[in-house]
Formats: C-alpha cells, structure tokens, sequence
C-alpha cells in the first residue's frame, strides 16, 4: 500500500501476519481475559496514559511481554517487532493498565540500547524489561511545544561530567518515573538552524535538584508534570549518544511514538463496549457509521504493521509515522463523538454499567490526542515537505 505524488511518496509495504503471532495474540488475549475475570484490572479508555498499575507491568514482565525485542543478554527476549505489536494491540484492546511501563518499554530502552553506555544497559535495561523500572519523556518546554527546537534547558560541562538546569512540562508519568531523557542544549545554535547543538540526556529522577509537580487534567487527575531541574549535577556518562546529535536522536525516537496501535486503539474499548448495547439496534445510517469505523482501524492497522516491518529492517519511516499519528488523531475522536452519536438512541439508564463512565473518561481525554507525539499542525507539515509541497 502506498500513497503517491509527483514528487515523493509514502512507503507501507504489507506485513501479513504468521502463525507464530497468531498464536502469540491468543496467548495474550487469554491471559487478559483471565485478568479481566479474577478482578486483576476493570478496563478503562486511554489505558497507557491513564491506568498505572506497576503490579500488572511485572505480572507483563515475567511473560516476557516487556523489552521484547531487545536482546537477551539486556534481559529482553530478541522477537520481532511484530510480535511486540501484537502484544501490545491486546493491551490497548483489554484497555489494561500500561501505563506505568509504556514510556520505558516503547522508547527510552530502545534509546539506551542504541545510545547508552553498557554499564546502563547491564543496570536499567533488566529492570525495563521486568516492568520494574519506568520512564518518562523530556521533550517539551512550556515555550517549545511544537516548535521543539527551542528548548532552553542548558546543559552546561562541568569537571565531573554536566550540570542541568531547565524545566520540562507535560512530561507524563514523571511522578512514577526512575529516569527521565531529557532533551537540552549543549551549544549555542548555528544561526537560524536551532537544531544544531541540542543532546540528550539520561536523568535519574531521584537526582538532587529534581523537583515534579504534577498538573491536574480537565477530570481532575495527574498524568501530566511540570519538571524542574535546578542545577541538577549529572556523570559524564549521563549524556545519551553523541554531542550535538540530540536532535537526530529525538526524531529517531519519536518514530517510535508516533507510529504504535496506541495512536488509534486508545479508545477501542469503548467501542467494543458500546458494541454489546448497540447489537441489534442499528439502522442503516447507524450501521454506515460503524462500517466506517472499522474500515479506517484496519487501514491503521495495516499502516502500523507496515512500520513495524520498517522498523525490524532497520529503517526509518519517520514521516509514514507521521502520517498515521495524524490520521490515528482524527480516528480516535471520531470513535468517541459516533460512539456519543450512536448510543444516543438508548436511555442512558439502559447502559452497561462500565459504559457510562468510559464515555465521559474519553470525552475528557480527547484534547491531549491531537498534542502528545507532536501536534496535527507539525505532521501536516512533515507530511507536506515529504509530498514536495512546501
């Protein structure tokens, strides 16, 4: 499946699925319902962001469904990227409580695996892959939200390796988190490329001069902080990879962001869930709606598998990530506002009980869909500089 222009195009090539996934989605799948039935979580929408739960992230780890792709010796279990999707498509699906391990297990141990020292593989990876140790993203500045290349947070050598100072925001699950990467600068920028200078590092959050707060959503709960690192003195080792490469680094990591089932199944258990109430009460124009719904989640689905593949051949899809993050953003509120539409036509006091309080959860959780991972303006325009557009 490809979309093309004149000028450039985007690369999705199939991924079929093979017996060995196959057999690993029931695997899952079983393990999740037994959970669902012994009471181990309720479902809840926009699970890995939300729903934390450190104890079921071991129960995860102790499967082996953590750090699966990283290798053995790291304590991962060397599968395929695929098959990590798989697993993690039925998480979102079960809308089970991820959220303690997600950051940790989609990219911060990639990024030490790819840029860390081998005395941080050999200390933090394990313990990733256990879903014993959790992390969070140092990304975004109160002024450097879309515009990332304006981060101000500096870090500075000093005799024993770096001092940083600078504050972070909306870094999510920062208050649960062992080690956040931060993204600062090193050196002046060159001229009017901000890119040039910019490193990241790896900050042990229990560090002195670290403070969180956390920040409260529209329903009143904390996923998101505000981090504050005041002259906060790091190891020479704490820089992850290269100087200066930070922002190459930063755009590597955010393929895997961008690109996962979390970017269009956060929702999916709502969906599923309106499904029981709605069976049977559909018309024509009802039916449409969700044929609709499930036409573009296969297209995505499809899409993601495809930069799985990419990812697994050693390739770079950034801006096809791009393209189903911004695609994902829009499906996810579409999920939410035709699930509203639909179920209109039954008495709310007829609902399934977990059905209320998923709808509101997700009505509350739609405005950060369209921030985290970058925002739909920043894609768009990824996406247009890859169809020569601009």
């Amino acid at each position: 499946m490809a979309v093309t222009s004149s000028m450039n195009h985007f690369n999705f090539p199939l991924a079929p699925s093979t017996e060995a996934e196959n057999s690993l989605r029931a695997e899952v799948r079983e393990f999740l319902q037994d959970e669902i039935k012994t009471g181990g979580f309720t479902p809840g929408a926009d699970c890995w962001m939300s729903e934390s739960c450190p104890e079921f992230s071991a129960k995860l780890g102790a499967r082996g469904w953590l750090g699966m792709v990283w290798p053995k010796k790291y304590g991962g279990h060397e599968r395929s990227p695929l098959e990590r999707l798989v697993v993690t498509e039925e998480l979102l699906a079960a809308g089970a409580p991820v959220a303690a391990h997600w950051i940790a297990d989609r990219q911060t141990g990639t990024q030490i695996l790819r840029f860390g020292s081998e005395q941080q593989r050999q200390s933090i990876l394990p313990r990733m892959a256990a879903g014993t140790c959790f992390a969070a993203i140092g990304m975004s500045e109160p002024q450097a939200g879309s515009d990332l290349a304006a981060v101000q947070t500096k870090a500075d050598k000093i005799p024993t390796g770096w001092r940083l100072s600078g504050r972070k925001i909306w870094s999510t699950g920062a208050h649960r988190s062992d080690y956040m990467i931060v993204l600062a600068r090193t050196s002046p920028a060159d001229g009017r490329n901000r890119q040039v200078g910019l490193s990241q590092f790896l900050v042990p959050l229990q560090a002195q001069g670290v403070e969180i707060s956390g920040i409260k959503d529209i329903a009143g709960n904390v996923h998101f902080n505000e981090t504050l690192f005041d002259g906060v003195e790091l190891e020479a080792d704490a820089l992850l990879g290269l100087e200066g490469n930070g922002w190459a680094q930063c755009m590597g990591e955010l393929v895997l962001e961008r690109s996962g089932p979390e970017r269009f199944l956060s929702n999916f258990v709502l969906l599923d869930r309106a499904l029981i109430s709605l069976r049977g009460q559909l018309d024509k124009h009802g039916a449409a709606i969700l044929g609709e719904l499930i036409t573009t989640l296969n297209a995505l689905r499809l899409m993601s598998r495809s930069i799985a593949r990419q990812l697994e051949n050693g390739l770079s899809p950034d801006t096809e990530a791009a393209l189903v993050k911004l695609i994902g953003n829009s499906f996810e509120q579409d999920v939410v506002t035709r699930v509203r539409q639909l179920l209109s036509t039954i008495p709310r006091d007829q609902w399934p009980d977990e059905l209320a309080p998923m709808l509101d959860q997700s009505i509350f959780r739609l405005p950060p869909g369209t921030l985290r991972g970058g925002t739909s303006e920043i894609l768009r325009g990824m996406i247009a500089r890859q169809l020569g557009m601009r």
